[in-house]
């Protein structure tokens, strides 16, 4: 039996989705990190703007800065973020490391002080999201590759998307949203014959 469609593997003999390619970087973020369930609120907080800041750019632009945005950012600790003042967002415009775009700077810090809303009012971001899991009749029966292109955006996505504007988030469309889903666990998106596949769907039965 041939290779899957969106099957590659790579030279250590491994399986992967075809988008991480070849980088060394994108590669080990797809294997220990993309689809595996994330419940702490920093991890939370940290995705969804850094998919924010992704907007209009590729995901590997943005993990080769995250470090640097982890720094900029107090290592996205959502109480100092939501302290971070005009003077802040100067300084973070002059910031090299990161990608210096005023809208994304700022809803970074707006979005911190809605987190701390969101926390207040449910306990954790981690018991708010994760309400969003999609149910079984809105997945493939099967991840090929035909499937996952199809995805970009969801009825759960939408209406997650939804939500959080209603509570005033910002660069939280539904797309950015799905793409948060997917690497945070609340969907595993990894394709069949993806050899991270099966850990992802036992991490997520735990």
């Amino acid at each position: 039996m041939g290779i899957p469609d969106g099957i590659e593997r790579g030279e250590d003999g491994q399986a992967r989705c075809w988008w991480c390619g070849l980088d060394p970087l994108y590669r080990r973020y797809h294997d220990e990190e993309w689809g595996r369930p994330v419940h702490e609120d920093r991890r939370l907080f940290e995705k969804i703007c850094l998919e924010g800041f992704q907007s209009g750019l590729s995901w590997l632009t943005i993990l080769k800065k995250r470090e640097n945005f982890r720094r900029a950012f107090a290592e996205f600790d959502i109480e100092r973020v939501a302290r971070f003042n005009r003077r802040s967002v100067e300084r973070l415009l002059r910031d090299a490391g990161i990608v210096r775009h005023r809208g994304k700077i700022e809803s970074t810090i707006h979005n911190a002080k809605r987190a701390l809303e969101l926390i207040a009012e449910h306990g954790s971001l981690a018991t708010w999201f994760w309400q969003f899991v999609p149910p079984p009749t809105e997945r493939p029966k099967r991840m090929t590759k035909a499937a996952l292109m199809t995805l970009g955006k969801t009825p759960t996505s939408i209406a997650l998307s939804r939500e959080l504007k209603r509570r005033d988030w910002t660069y939280v469309g539904p797309t950015t949203v799905y793409a948060f889903m997917q690497a945070m666990g609340l969907v595993n998106d990894h394709l069949e014959g993806c050899h991270v596949r099966a850990a992802v769907a036992d991490a997520r039965d735990q």
